[in-house]
């Protein structure tokens, strides 16, 4: 029985949020490089995450391919390509989109209580983004960033 190799203590990160988004994308096991700050986090996502972080993401989460495609915003075949090549990288902007939605959906089950719950509210149209849908706005850095303020708002209790 294969059992990953143990890693070091100075190799996790400190911020929970760092970790948590880490962990989603297969944490130091998948990515292979260590990253404990933000920077190192964004020197990753700049030279590209290992395809195989978007299998783990996918299994992870529990997620099927439609969603995980609508999440990244890829077509179905890139998904499937970097399915069968988990050894290459992905993108700087693939890299950056996975690691946003990684971050996004820990923070949704960590608001919500549960992964089923977070992947219902990604896919429930919100009135605080005008009707759209969470999943749908995680495309574009502008629609990110507002996915992650309406869930801060959440976080703190503010509905509207």
């Amino acid at each position: 029985m294969n059992h990953p190799a143990p890693v070091a203590a100075d190799a996790v990160p400190a911020d929970p949020d760092l970790a948590r988004t880490l962990d989603l994308l297969g944490g130091p096991a998948v990515v292979k490089t260590p990253v404990r700050t933000a920077l190192e986090a964004h020197d990753l996502l700049a030279h590209g995450l290992p395809a195989a972080s978007l299998v783990h993401l996918g299994e992870r989460a529990g997620l099927d391919a439609g969603t995980l495609v609508e999440a990244l915003g890829m077509s179905l075949r890139t998904l499937q390509r970097r399915r069968e090549s988990q050894d290459r990288s992905l993108s700087p902007e693939q890299s950056g989109r996975a690691w946003t939605f990684a971050d996004i959906l820990g923070r949704a089950t960590e608001t919500l209580g549960s992964r089923e719950a977070a992947l219902d509210w990604l896919q429930r149209p919100a009135l605080a983004l005008d009707g759209r849908r969470p999943l749908e706005l995680l495309r574009t850095p502008a629609g990110a960033e507002l996915v992650g303020d309406h869930l801060t708002r959440l976080e703190y209790g503010v509905y509207t």
